[in-house]
């Protein structure tokens, strides 16, 4: 069975300079805000170019929280941040169905993993099927 050659494409194939400009304009105007840590906003802007994922580790006050934040509100995105505890329910992240008594039907109640940005702090203290409900939700 033959396969397909790969397409070459050289560097001048594609103009990328629109979006070299956009996530200049974005990074500097998160950087007001977030001071000293350039190398991890390119990291966490490229992730959210590419629907990836970071893990943000480091001690209490060192600004996670609010530069998730700051990027959300600098791209115009929903953010939601979801503290893990032991009595977290998975429905509690992926959102349940509620009976609504004027439409007569039931209502999907949508969970923080709906926002375009999410935090979740601690998850290692959450209940096994709880951590499960978002990896699950995250390789969706």
């Amino acid at each position: 069975m033959e396969t397909p050659e790969k397409a070459q494409y050289r560097e001048d194939d594609f103009d990328v300079t629109p979006i070299r400009e956009i996530a200049q304009d974005v990074l500097s105007e998160v950087s007001r805000v977030i001071v000293g840590y350039g190398e991890i906003l390119q990291h966490l802007f490229i992730a959210l170019l590419v629907n990836g994922h970071v893990l943000l580790e480091g001690v209490p006050g060192l600004g996670k929280t609010v530069m998730a934040k700051t990027f959300a509100n600098t791209l115009g995105i929903s953010f939601k941040r979801i503290q893990f505890t032991p009595d977290l329910l998975p429905a509690d992240i992926t959102g349940t169905k509620i009976f609504s008594q004027e439409e007569g039907t039931f209502v999907l109640q949508k969970g923080p993993v709906f926002a375009n940005l999410i935090l979740a702090d601690e998850i290692n203290r959450a209940a096994p099927k709880t951590q499960a409900a978002l990896l699950e939700a995250m390789a969706e």
